[in-house]
């Protein structure tokens, strides 16, 4: 069943204020999130190119897009538990500037071969870690009844991903492969430093003194670590999933030119990064089940109608659009259920693990996707898999985590 703190147990009170700093905390975390993940994202647009010119098969390709996001999942479980000791204002510029040494290595020498770009793939995914940073940091600037919008408007900073979409393939074009490599090292740079002038951890922090171990062994003793993990995977994993492989998926299914897929699979990053802090705020109002339900109903649907291939005008846009859609609120609605019900000194733990699980959720579509076209010359299974992934996230969030808010708070439970 789920454990709420106690600051679950309170009214919320309407129209709390929040301080102008803690607003500015906000957006220095954002931005970090952002620039990090711009980083995290940089080989995607470049896989169609990269399979061409080093003759990669399709799970070649899968496999060097999806290591930086297993590595960057994976991460986030010490990450979120060091950031509960250390605090933001020490982990956001120490993540950003070890970021930049992949980056530069994979912009310099590290993209003439498949051994070198996943060796560089891998400890890019150092930039996938800064989201366990960010929502601990967030949340204990913000009153428990603003931290779905709040953590909605962190969560925002995926949109890094969009950068790299509209960004990668462009600069390569312009002026060599090592140009956005070395553009994003530069951003990284002027963040760290920004940010270790700036950030302040909020007054009245909970710092745990159990040693790491002894947290994390707590942290996954709660069920609502589990729940949330469970959820996340389907919900940022299907974000990650599609923002890693669309371009492939489009190029391939569609015979689309490398420029015109980067471009919609960054319309499909914007709308989802705009809809995650909207689910938030939905979760403060009417509550993270109800948002949760109606999400992956929505990608249930969207699924089964992509995995006929439909035109992409306008049927299949309209498809991928929903799917955006409801992931990006789905994701703000997983967190805004960490926040409410992860004890205070253990959110950016819980965060890790959840986190890791979502990164996970997305680690793993790629590869499927890429094997099943490989073997059948088609992604309508890999469709329909995420469909029937989706209904069974959906019919867990109707009975057990319902449920589980019943039996710990049934006021809660008829409000949420």
């Amino acid at each position: 069943m789920l454990q709420p703190s106690s600051s679950s147990n309170r009214a919320p009170v309407p129209g709390a204020a929040v301080s102008g700093r803690a607003w500015l905390m906000l957006a220095l975390a954002t931005a970090g999130f952002a620039v990090n993940f711009w980083a995290w994202a940089l080989l995607s647009p470049l896989a169609p190119r990269l399979q061409d010119s080093l003759g990669l098969s399709s799970f070649q390709q899968s496999l060097l897009v999806a290591v930086p996001v297993i590595v960057g999942s994976l991460g986030r479980i010490p990450v979120g538990a060091l950031t509960d000791r250390f605090g933001g204002r020490v982990m956001f510029p120490l993540v950003s500037l070890a970021t930049i040494v992949p980056v530069l290595y994979l912009g310099l020498a590290g993209h003439s071969s498949f051994a070198a770009l996943l060796a560089g793939g891998f400890f890019l995914g150092i930039g996938g870690t800064a989201f366990a940073i960010g929502v601990p940091f967030v949340s204990a600037w913000f009153p428990p009844e603003r931290r779905g919008l709040a953590i909605g408007v962190f969560g925002a900073g995926m949109g890094g991903t969009a950068i790299s979409a509209l960004t990668t393939v462009k600069l390569v074009d312009a002026n060599g492969m090592a140009n956005p490599f070395l553009i994003t090292a530069v951003v990284l740079a002027v963040y760290a430093g920004v940010s270790a002038l700036v950030l302040r951890d909020a007054p009245g922090r909970t710092v745990p003194t159990e040693p790491l171990a002894r947290r994390l062994s707590a942290t996954v003793k709660l069920s609502v670590t589990w729940q949330a993990s469970a959820l996340y995977a389907v919900a940022f994993g299907g974000y990650v999933a599609f923002s890693v492989y669309l371009p492939t998926y489009l190029k391939t299914g569609y015979s689309l030119t490398q420029a015109d897929a980067a471009n919609r699979m960054a319309g499909f990053v914007l709308l989802a990064v705009a809809m995650r802090p909207v689910g938030g705020w939905l979760s403060d109002r009417i509550g993270p089940v109800r948002v949760l339900s109606g999400s992956l109903a929505l990608v249930v649907a969207g699924a089964l109608v992509q995995a006929f291939t439909p035109s992409l005008a306008p049927v299949g846009t309209i498809a991928f659009l929903v799917m955006a859609a409801a992931l990006g609120a789905g994701s703000g609605a997983v967190f805004a259920l960490v926040a409410l019900l992860a004890p205070a000194n253990k959110v950016g733990s819980v965060t890790g693990v959840v986190g890791a699980a979502g990164g996970l959720g997305g680690f793993l579509p790629p590869l499927v996707m890429g094997a099943l076209h490989g073997a059948y010359g088609s992604y309508a299974l890999g469709l329909v898999l995420l469909a029937l992934v989706a209904a069974a996230a959906l019919a867990y969030t109707l009975t057990g985590v319902r449920r589980g808010i019943e039996r710990r708070d049934p006021v809660a439970a008829r409000s949420h």
